[in-house]
């Protein structure tokens, strides 16, 4: 790359903390603004801001690509990151549920935490990304037992601030790092789950159905009835119920209870009238003889959908009947958490059974016991406190390299085994096929800031005669620093207002932020929007692909563009030799994507280029050590499969798309959708 062509004279007066650009690269960034951010999204990384000559650029005549013209806004790519804490560490979400951070999804709901006044609160925040790779690894023990695995460079909050794993006193490895003097800030390790069997289902039923449902036999002159009827506000409740009910053969019927009006929600209901039916019923909730750990859970979990409440930091269970109350205090008692008894000489005689502790036994109670309605379940404005058992009390060196998992949040840090746990991207790795993973591009990257402004001169030219354009064919330009410069949207300004035709090739889903000004353009214009999707096995994409969005997540994308009216391609690649490209991996992916509403799917086996060359095979060898002969023989030639089997995939790739009624265009190519070569120029595999 030729730095002192890619920018232009400096421009006076560009705002916020920056510096003139020094020679950080084997050949310097002439008038660049170097930029860093104290957000933990971009901690560790430079930003280059550059104001860029020229945006348009000609492909190489030589070149196989079916278009003339790019536009690249960016030069590296900022997805990649440092990896922090092992894929098993349960995170906090939202629902107050906790799921293992390698399962979760950008765009879920989790804890984080921000500073409101005196106090830090705990607030709920949304995963803006999520990525993993090898790291040395750390465990680090707590006094009351956590434990967990991180990499160096995490941070965690203590009582005296932020802290890395590791670090130093001095030197160039000086930074705030943990002793055994510390402690961490938070509520301790979370609970493990029940067990969805079938004794905490009835459990679950007994606590629901007493505390809040309508059971009866009636004698009429006109006959005997059989009764049962479960009226809620929550529908998770009521869907759970009425689930457990269909395991133990009880079927039910839903319908409207009551309307929603100024001071009251709506409110459906379950019924059934069999005698059969309401005797099933009736032995299910039976108190039992001698009850275990997952029927006292599930108990818990009924009684509290049904009777519970969690506000302003004290967690209730109120009822009036005096056997629903001591199984409820047994059940406590069973479980370890502590509780009163509370009794304010009612008329009603309602009592109140309320859990003692604070927020880390609120948190088990919810983790132990797993109700079903989450508004309940709410810590929001909860103050973050150290009350807990975290001192730091061992941090040892695994000597080994593990997966390592890290995501960024809207908040910048997440709850990760009951500790505040910093968003961290101390190194940064770029995952594109067309770089070596200890190039420049690691951890800076390039940005054309004037990338809107000069596109609108540039179309302006007379010599311009609005060619297509196509963007996303070299370096995602929706990759995440895409969501702080947002240069996307006066790009596609311009192309819309010039009417100039143009695609985007991407396997993120920032995209969606802009979908209203893109069905703008395609008012006017040919737009093209096409999403990469090379199988649907979550296990596979796990491995091979954990820093992109789920294959489910750019089906959804998918859908919503096709939803507002686009022909979205589909680039089902990279399509793996000996892992995804069996007859029933290809069917299950096309049957996926013509779900999910494409216009049309393209085929592109793996392609392997330098560098990436030697990454996959280190990684084939390591998880597919079978596959490695086949894979000497199948790109002995080069980067490229032998054409025989590109052309079978492709024939299996057009059968599929015909049984799943998935039209293509042409021989079988979106017109406007990239071919191989730019594709598998911004595959992500790494």
């Amino acid at each position: 790359m030729r730095w002192e062509n890619l920018t232009a004279p400096p421009v006076e007066g560009v705002p916020g903390r920056a510096a003139p650009a020094t020679p950080p690269l084997p050949l310097a960034l002439p008038d660049a603004v170097v930029r860093t951010f104290d957000t933990p999204d971009f901690a560790g990384m430079t930003f280059y801001e550059v104001h860029a000559k020229s945006i348009l650029n000609k492909v190489p005549g030589t070149s196989r690509v079916p278009f003339e013209w790019t536009v690249n806004p960016y030069r590296g790519c900022s997805h990649a990151c440092v990896y922090c804490l092992s894929g098993d560490t349960p995170i906090l979400m939202a629902d107050g549920g906790v799921s293992a951070i390698r399962d979760l999804e950008v765009g879920d709901r989790i804890y984080g935490t921000e500073r409101r006044g005196a106090y830090r609160r705990y607030v709920v925040t949304t995963v803006l990304a999520k990525w993993s790779t090898m790291k040395p690894a750390y465990r680090l023990t707590l006094e009351d037992g956590t434990t967990l695995v991180a990499s160096g460079d995490h941070r965690f909050l203590t009582e005296r601030g932020w802290k890395h794993v590791m670090g130093a006193m001095s030197g160039g490895g000086q930074r705030p790092y943990l002793t055994t003097n510390n402690r961490l800030i938070g509520t301790g390790r979370f609970a493990a789950g029940p067990k969805e069997n079938d004794a905490y289902r009835r459990g679950y039923l007994c606590g629901m159905i007493r505390g809040d449902g309508n059971l009866g036999t009636y004698v009429y002159p006109y006959g005997v009835v059989h009764r049962f009827r479960l009226a809620l506000a929550d529908e998770e409740a009521l869907h759970r119920t009425r689930r457990y009910l269909c395991t133990f053969g009880v079927e039910t019927t839903r319908f409207s209870f009551t309307p929603a009006s100024s001071h009251r929600r709506a409110m459906e209901a379950i019924r059934c009238s069999k005698a059969a039916d309401v005797d099933a019923i009736r032995k299910l909730i039976t108190w039992p003889g001698q009850p275990d750990d997952d029927w006292y859970r599930g108990f818990l979990a009924g009684i509290f959908d049904a009777e519970g409440s969690c506000s302003r930091g004290i967690l209730r269970i109120s009822n009036a009947n005096d056997a629903i109350l001591t199984w409820t205090a047994d059940a406590l008692r069973h479980l370890g958490l502590s509780a009163v008894l509370e009794d304010r000489g009612l008329a009603n005689r309602v009592r109140t059974v309320r859990v003692t502790g604070g927020l880390a036994e609120r948190l088990r109670f919810f983790h132990l016991t797993d109700p079903a309605v989450s508004r309940k379940r709410s810590i929001e404005g909860a103050a973050v406190k150290c009350q807990a058992r975290l001192r730091v009390t061992a941090i040892e060196s695994l000597g080994l390299d593990l997966p390592l998992w890290d995501i960024t949040t809207g908040t910048g840090d997440f709850v990760a085994d009951g500790v505040v746990s910093h968003n961290c991207f101390a190194r940064n790795t770029h995952t594109y096929l067309d770089f070596d993973a200890g190039a420049d591009f690691d951890s800076r990257v390039i940005v054309k800031v004037n990338a809107g402004e000069l596109l609108r001169r540039e179309l302006a030219a007379p010599r311009w005669r609005g060619a297509h354009v196509a963007m996303g064919t070299n370096v995602d330009c929706y990759q995440r620093a895409e969501g702080r410069y947002r240069l996307m949207p006066p790009i596609i300004e311009a192309l819309r207002d010039f009417a100039n035709p143009f695609s985007i090739l991407t396997k993120g889903t920032l995209i969606q932020r802009d979908l209203p000004l893109l069905r703008q353009a395609a008012e006017v214009t040919r737009v093209s929007v096409s999403f990469s999707v090379g199988f649907v096995d979550e296990g596979l994409w796990r491995s091979v692909e954990p820093g992109t969005p789920s294959p489910r997540r750019r089906l959804d994308a998918v859908r919503r563009f096709a939803d507002a009216g686009f022909e979205v391609g589909v680039l089902m690649a990279p399509i793996l030799p000996g892992l995804s490209d069996s007859d029933e991996s290809i069917d299950a992916t096309v049957a996926a994507i013509a779900a999910a509403g494409a216009a049309s799917v393209t085929p592109l086996a793996l392609h392997l280029r330098p560098g990436a060359r030697e990454w996959y095979a280190q990684w084939l060898g390591r998880e597919h050590p079978r596959l490695v002969p086949g894979y000497r023989e199948l790109f002995r030639a080069g980067a490229y499969a032998p054409q025989s089997y590109q052309r079978e995939l492709t024939a299996r790739v057009r059968i599929a798309a015909r049984r799943h009624g998935l039209i293509r265009s042409g021989a079988g190519e979106h017109r406007d959708a990239p071919q191989p070569a730019p594709a598998s120029e911004q595959l992500s595999l790494l």
